[in-house]
């Protein structure tokens, strides 16, 4: 049986964070039960991105950004910790799909992503409303 990492969070046994969702699971099962947990859901799609530009205009529709967000990093790393334009009752979950193609295109990028969603993910740990980013390969 595939252990899904997403149960310990949604049941507040494990801290939010970035975590590896197993191929052997539908994507759709993270989103169902977050949901199902009262947690508001986005879907990242990623693929065929290859670059940052790409990234950004991804992130900027799936997560339904500001109008104030600048396409950069910075500005990323802004809105994922002001959470304000996203509001919760209870978590948020971040579902990023198929980004293999854009961690090979851009490594430097694809390190720089990673580090802003656990910086974001550890800035709402302690609070009511923690942010999951989720990263499944389909």
């Amino acid at each position: 049986m595939t252990h899904d990492p997403l149960t310990q969070v949604l049941s507040g046994h494990t801290p939010p964070g970035v975590l590896s969702w197993p191929a052997e699971l539908p994507a759709h099962r993270a989103l169902d039960e977050a949901r199902a947990a009262g947690w508001e859901t986005a879907v990242v799609e990623l693929s065929g991105v290859l670059d940052k530009a790409g990234l950004m205009a991804a992130s900027a529709v799936a997560l339904r950004l500001p109008d104030w967000f600048g396409a950069n990093w910075d500005a990323l790393a802004d809105c994922l910790t002001d959470l304000e334009w996203w509001p919760a009752e209870r978590g948020r979950l971040i579902l990023v799909r198929d980004w293999q193609g854009y961690a090979a295109a851009d490594p430097k990028g694809w390190g720089v992503l990673q580090e802003i969603f656990a910086d974001a993910a550890a800035h709402w740990r302690d609070t009511d409303t923690g942010l999951a980013v989720v990263m499944t390969l389909g």
